[in-house]
């Protein structure tokens, strides 16, 4: 209504109304807000904070039919994100921010991750040397992940790629929300039915999703479960910037899901071009081996045509022809057959000077093909 000096005049009730009535045609209906969380507090089971920068804050609300809905439930001091829009009530002029959904932001998630390290790393659970070296070619592995999901079926692909003989278990797990009550009842399931059903390692999987998304694998109870897990676990959670309390405690930390089943999993084409090398060079060892042997037994068939008894008997004979020509050269009848002569006096003896012989003596001449009887004539000095 106007007043007689032309101003719009209201009741109280009036401009109330008429406030609320500008912000819903002049604010969108649902919107972003980040802010840091400040006295929280349960009321009637709504759930009653004020939300703060450095320079303003607002009060905002959870009701209760929505609270239970939540994946997250902030504590003081949490930066988090709300999806909200704005609710004005016009009898007290009243502006509050109505939460619809809310999620902890980058900061809140840092600050958790921080405090379970902090809990967890004097009891050595995040050290390097308690990580387990994975399982050369599993028969078995169970896979924790989202069902269905593209990370799923990349790794799934690559799994029947790379080694189609390991059996893939693939257990659904929630990714997204409170659910880490969820995810660890599943994996002590898996646990549970490891032996029966051959599992070599567990792969705890999540494909994308922003930092604060994965803000459920921080959660020190999961952590706990995982570094107590009796099989190497081997996770792939985000991106390849993303780093989570659970892929510190797990054995294997691959950069992403499909990473994963490359770590765990051998590379049949990489192993049948290895095993064409080594059998080349076994091939060239054991043809070099073969010669090596063929050079071997020649020389020991050598040694043995050397030792024949016939071999033998041949350089007998020929060392005793050697001897027997020795023998011939050597001997008198040789030197008889040359022209020489054997002289030997009337007592057979062999004379070899004139001294004892006279003349009219008697003496023997041996010739090659006889002998003589001769008469000495005369002595001559």
């Amino acid at each position: 209504m106007s007043s007689e000096s032309g101003l719009p005049r209201y009741s109280v009730a009036e401009l109330n109304q008429a406030i609320g009535s500008l912000l819903e045609r002049g604010f969108a209906p649902r919107f972003l807000l980040e802010g840091t969380v400040s006295r929280p507090q349960l009321k009637k089971g709504h759930l009653w904070l004020t939300l703060v920068d450095e320079q303003a804050s607002i009060s905002a609300v959870v009701w209760a039919s929505q609270r239970d809905k939540l994946s997250y439930q902030p504590s003081e001091g949490d930066g988090v994100i709300v999806v909200g829009k704005l609710n004005f009530w016009a009898a007290r002029a009243n502006l509050c921010v109505q939460v619809l959904d809310l999620r902890p932001a980058l900061s809140a998630v840092l600050r958790q991750f921080e405090r379970v390290c902090a809990v967890l790393a004097p009891e050595g659970l995040l050290e390097p040397e308690r990580k387990r070296p994975l399982p050369a070619m599993p028969q078995a592995v169970a896979l924790l992940t989202s069902v269905p999901s593209s990370a799923l079926a990349d790794m799934l692909r690559t799994a029947r790629e790379r080694w189609p003989e390991t059996t893939v278990h693939v257990v659904p797990i929630p990714v997204q929300g409170a659910v880490v009550e969820q995810i660890r009842d599943r994996l002590r399931q898996v646990i549970a039915a490891a032996s029966e059903l051959g599992l070599e390692a567990i792969v705890l999987a999540r494909g994308g999703g922003s930092r604060e998304d994965l803000a459920v694998f921080d959660d020190e109870g999961l952590a706990r479960d995982l570094a107590a897990c009796p099989l190497p676990v081997v996770t792939g959670l985000g991106h390849e910037d993303d780093t989570t309390v659970a892929d510190l405690v797990a054995d294997y930390r691959a950069a992403t899901p499909t990473a994963a089943i490359v770590a765990l999993l051998p590379d049949r084409q990489t192993l049948r071009l290895g095993l064409q090398q080594k059998r080349s060079l076994l091939r060239q060892l054991l043809h070099h081996r073969l010669q090596q042997e063929r050079a071997l037994q020649g020389h020991r068939r050598e040694r043995l045509l050397l030792v024949h008894p016939r071999a033998l008997i041949a350089r007998q004979r020929e060392r005793l022809q050697h001897r027997l020509q020795l023998l011939q050269a050597l001997s008198p009848q040789h030197l008889l057959e040359r022209g020489y002569a054997l002289v030997r006096g009337s007592d057979g003896r062999v004379l070899r000077s004139v001294t004892g012989l006279k003349a009219n003596d008697g003496i023997q001449l041996e010739l090659a093909d006889g002998k003589i009887e001769a008469v000495v004539k005369g002595v001559h000095q």
